[in-house]
């Protein structure tokens, strides 16, 4: 039994809450206001436990031959899920992890420690501002797990950013991110336009009731410049307790439809999600 005291600080940008799980020792849920940023086991680090997560890391998972060292960008950190898990799977990886809140930031470093010589280093930074001063072609994975609340601000979604992502991510590099929307879709759609424009390659993860407009969720988008192994990606996320489908090629230009770039001067945040989505309300 886990007998942890929850932890509750006022960051930078909201009430942090770091809850114990009564069911594994060493794990814990992050929530911001109320809404479900985190889950970590500091003693199995590749334990996934949320869905959207769970595909973030079969694409990690296939960006590369297993166990193979990489340099990974994350723009957002939260309690640094995927961080402790690529340093888990594939040892000796570089990582730098981008958060706004240096108060989130602090109270992780101080409740769940990252294990010595992780290769990890964070920054309380801006991930736009970041990314713009970021090195070209010094990355070979960006995942971006960004949200305000519950909402990608809008400064992540624009055609600038993408532009910025494709110059940081090296010729062979992925890049992968979290988004949310439901139907229909008007978001999701000008995400996906915005990468078409600057990437060859795009998929979509998703569950089918979201894909189908029945729920709003999350959805993974991957985005690359060389071809992406979806089939295999496809029984992976099929095989999950919580199954999700690969969008990929004709079916998600079908998707996209006549939706067009998001440009700056455009960019709003993702749609705020229904009361009851993710927990909130």
């Amino acid at each position: 039994m886990n007998e942890a005291i929850p932890v509750s600080r006022v960051t930078d940008h909201g009430t942090a809450k770091l809850m114990p799980d009564v069911d594994r020792e060493r794990a814990w849920l992050l929530t911001v206001d109320g809404a479900p940023q985190s889950y970590v086991d500091l003693d199995e680090p590749a334990h996934l436990e949320f869905e959207y997560t769970r595909r973030l890391g079969h694409v990690l998972d296939m960006v590369a031959e297993p166990g193979r060292a990489l340099d990974v960008l994350h723009l957002g950190g939260g309690a640094f899920t995927l961080p402790r898990y690529v340093a888990a799977t594939r040892p000796g990886s570089r990582q730098d992890v981008v958060e706004a809140d240096r108060g989130l930031l602090d109270l992780v470093a101080e409740h769940l420690p990252l294990p010595a010589g992780a290769g990890i280093t964070a920054h309380g930074a801006d991930a736009r501002a970041w990314l713009a001063a970021a090195p070209e072609d010094s990355a070979d994975v960006l995942v971006a797990d960004v949200f305000g609340g519950s909402r990608v601000p809008a400064h992540l979604t624009s055609v600038g950013y993408v532009r910025e992502t494709a110059r940081v991510l090296r010729p062979d590099g992925v890049y992968v991110a979290n988004l949310a929307d439901g139907a229909p879709f008007a978001f999701l759609r000008g995400q996906l336009a915005g990468f078409a424009a600057f990437f060859e390659e795009l998929a979509l993860i998703a569950e089918p009731g979201v894909l189908r407009g029945r729920r709003f969720g999350n959805a993974v988008l991957v985005a690359a410049h060389r071809p992406l192994d979806t089939a295999a990606l496809a029984r992976r996320t099929a095989a999950d307790a919580f199954p999700a489908r690969v969008e990929h090629g004709p079916a998600l230009r079908d998707f996209v439809g006549d939706a067009r770039p998001v440009r700056d001067e455009d960019a709003v945040p993702s749609p705020e999600p229904p009361a009851g989505a993710f927990g909130i309300g």
